[in-house]
């Protein structure tokens, strides 16, 4: 990096307590959200430990002293509804909502995991929490042992993925190496339920198994069928692979052959031509290019 090269921080240094009248909302929490079990986890949250995530805002470009709201649009309903009137912001020097709401990443089950782990270090009651979260006490007591018997590079694979708690404890019965692979095949399918991981752990062989794990028994699949199972599935994950590698350049090479086809239909020449001598190319040429051409 040359040494005028600078930087631009994402968000400014410090918090900023900012009345709701000053923020403007990019959308209106319905009646609908509102009975939603996340919404209600959110209010549960806020009304027994306080805010625990600070909303995040932009500057108004036009006006000093108004921001817009980029993400945390059930938490400020809920603080509206709870009778608070200000909060703590973040403040983004990133005036694109759209872009900063693609890119944020929402609270998966591992980062829920260390959240838990922090307000119990911090003397939070698990009774308290337990309510906090809308949750009884095991399953609290089960996410807080989420990472127990997981090997480090599988956890560090799926943080910021969305997986059930059952899904752990099935890994959990698998090998280090083979939680690696099981995580490994569960993000290049982009699948990660519960059915998914029920699937690879009866496609592990014994010797791949922590000591006393029983895996599901399929009523009907052999030893044989499910090994082809583990086998076929390897190879669709190095074809995905390949596809990825290769998907760059044969999207751009799709672009160009579509608009060099449609330069082609331009001209009166060609597709009269094509009419007396070619007819049945026109449709396909048509479906390339989405445009209905007519032959003279």
């Amino acid at each position: 990096m040359n040494d005028d090269q600078v930087v631009t921080a994402a968000f400014e240094r410090e918090l900023l307590r900012i009345p709701f009248d000053q923020i403007a909302p990019l959308y209106v929490v319905s009646a609908q959200i509102k009975s939603t079990i996340k919404y209600k986890r959110i209010a549960a949250s806020v009304a027994e430990i306080g805010l625990v995530e600070p909303l995040v805002v932009t500057r108004d470009p036009n006006n000093a002293d108004q921001y817009t709201l980029l993400d945390g649009h059930l938490r400020l309903d809920v603080l509206q509804n709870q009778g608070a009137t200000e909060t703590q912001c973040i403040i983004s020097t990133d005036d694109e909502a759209f872009t900063y709401n693609k890119r944020i990443s929402r609270l998966a089950t591992i980062q829920e995991h260390k959240m838990i782990l922090r307000a119990l270090t911090l003397g939070v009651p698990e009774e308290r929490l337990a309510k906090a979260l809308d949750v009884n006490i095991r399953t609290l007591q089960q996410k807080r042992r989420l990472l127990d018997g997981i090997c480090g590079e599988a956890a560090e694979m799926l943080k910021d993925k969305q997986i059930a708690v059952t899904g752990f404890q099935i890994l959990r019965k698998m090998k280090p190496m083979r939680q690696i692979e099981a995580a490994q095949l569960m993000m290049t399918m982009n699948k990660y339920t519960i059915n998914y991981a029920r699937s690879l752990l009866a496609a592990t062989p014994d010797s791949q198994l922590v000591t006393g794990a029983t895996p599901k028994k399929f009523k009907g699949i052999s030893r044989e069928q499910l090994d082809l199972m583990e086998r076929e599935s390897s190879n669709l994950e190095r074809e995905v692979r390949l596809v990825e590698d290769s998907y760059g350049i044969d999207h751009l090479d799709l672009v160009l052959a579509r608009g060099y086809v449609a330069k082609l239909l331009n001209n009166e020449r060609i597709v009269k031509y094509l009419g007396l001598h070619h007819e049945e190319f026109l449709p396909e040429f048509e479906k390339i290019t989405e445009r209905e051409v007519f032959a003279p």
